[in-house]
């Protein structure tokens, strides 16, 4: 899935985000696995809510670490894209199941 600034990011509907207080940290859960997070990830994922575009969270983002971080949030949703954990809100809602 190729994402672009206007794409509108959420989690796949049986992932979550959550913590794990063995590991005290966030993770993404899905039904086949898991995924740790950092403090960045675990930020991004916040913000993906369907609502807001990727120009609007890193947008976001780049204010509270006072760089520009689009490539790096455009990147990782890609990834968790390809993974399916990761859809465009705005495209077409049969989306298939995470590898």
């Amino acid at each position: 899935m190729a994402f672009t600034g206007d794409s509108r990011p959420a989690l796949w509907r049986f992932a979550r985000v959550d913590f794990d207080p063995v590991r005290q940290r966030r993770v993404l859960l899905y039904p086949e696995g898991a995924i740790l997070l950092n403090d960045t990830a675990a930020e991004i994922l916040a913000l993906c809510d369907g609502a807001r575009t990727i120009d609007a969270i890193a947008a976001q983002l780049g204010e509270r670490y006072g760089s520009d971080v689009r490539a790096d949030v455009v990147e990782y949703l890609q990834q968790l894209g390809e993974r399916a954990l990761v859809r465009d809100a705005t495209a077409s809602p049969s989306a298939p199941t995470p590898r």
